[in-house]
């Protein structure tokens, strides 16, 4: 193993959780000090990103693994050491990782797999607010359904931290941008991200202005990663043959429904993809994060300051969140 300078403590600070529940089971304590093994590099964290999967994580609904665990899948800042077999990265290299369990701590392990290089031009906090939900929003546009110019893109939740960046990148690629939001703040988030049109769903029925913007048609696309509250009426935006792509439930889990019901609404297309599946590829990593970074420094997407909290304030960036209090994207800074 390569040691950098720094490490030197035998102990970190790092969240864990030992039961599910709320963002009260969220306790800072302190872990050992991770080492890595073959394929893996320890990273100093600088910034942390703060997504809801992480909620699900902690309160049950997606399977945790063996209690106690550090939550956080995403996280920026700089290789410490590096394990056998590890070529690519060497101390004091500026990284970014995603897809690895462990983030909400001061320094972390992760597979060399799912590291890559930070550009310069790029701050810890913004790679830490956009790797995953940047990643994600580059399957869901270029991959799970791939939008073209003259495209209608329905994007619920635009203002959130995943919609904002899907608002901008489908509206670069040439879509035209339908945007639905919770309040009169993020609506004009929403229209300075590049949406079209904004529907404000608590005043509105958004399944009914989507038709009158659309002439009838409907969208060739809905990304929703809101779930429960505007399930099923997101098929009710689509044409036939149109695209359902769920990626969250931030407003609770999608019920069990008839398939048939696709049918009845147009011949749709129903799909829930998952990051970890597009990035078991090395290659498929790289080549997505690249172009994550190329849109970035474009200012095609431009990635908003996030709001930030020290690490041990994880509980209270937990409770904002799913009180949709936030705009953007949170991170813990440690």
């Amino acid at each position: 193993m390569h040691v950098g300078v720094r490490e030197k403590s035998s102990s970190i600070k790092a969240v864990r959780i030992h039961s599910h529940g709320g963002p009260e089971v969220l306790k800072l304590e302190e872990v050992p000090v991770p080492r890595p093994g073959s394929g893996e590099v320890l990273v100093r964290n600088h910034a942390i990103g703060v997504n809801f999967v992480d909620t699900y994580l902690r309160s049950g609904a997606f399977a945790p693994p063996a209690m106690p665990f550090i939550p956080g899948k995403e996280a920026a800042g700089e290789v410490l050491a590096v394990g056998p077999g590890v070529h690519d990265f060497a101390p004091g290299d500026r990284v970014a990782f995603v897809e690895t369990l462990g983030a909400y701590a001061e320094q972390t392990v992760a597979p060399a797999h799912f590291l890559v290089h930070l550009p310069d031009a790029i701050k810890y906090e913004t790679a830490a607010a956009s790797m995953l939900k940047g990643l994600t929003a580059q399957y869901l546009l270029r991959r799970t359904f791939r939008v073209e110019p003259g495209h209608i893109v329905l994007v619920q939740a635009a203002a959130g931290g995943v919609g904002t960046i899907l608002t901008q990148w489908a509206k670069h690629l040439g879509a035209t941008v339908i945007g639905t939001v919770g309040s009169t703040e993020k609506a004009a988030m929403a229209r300075k991200n590049g949406c079209d049109h904004v529907i404000e769903y608590h005043r509105e029925d958004f399944a009914v202005r989507v038709k009158e913007i659309t002439d009838g048609k409907g969208c060739h696309v809905v990304y929703d990663g809101v779930g429960k509250a505007t399930f099923p009426h997101s098929l009710d935006c689509l044409r036939p043959f149109g695209y359902f792509v769920s990626y969250g439930f931030s407003s609770g889990t999608i019920p069990p429904f008839d398939i048939m019901l696709l049918l009845e609404k147009g011949s749709l297309f129903a799909t829930w993809p998952g990051l970890t599946m597009y990035l078991a590829d090395r290659k498929d990593v790289l080549s997505m994060s690249q172009e994550l970074f190329d849109v970035i420094a474009s200012g095609a997407v431009k990635i908003p300051p996030p709001t930030q909290l020290p690490l041990a304030e994880a509980a209270e960036a937990h409770r904002r969140l799913e009180a949709r209090e936030t705009n953007g994207a949170t991170v813990l800074l440690t």
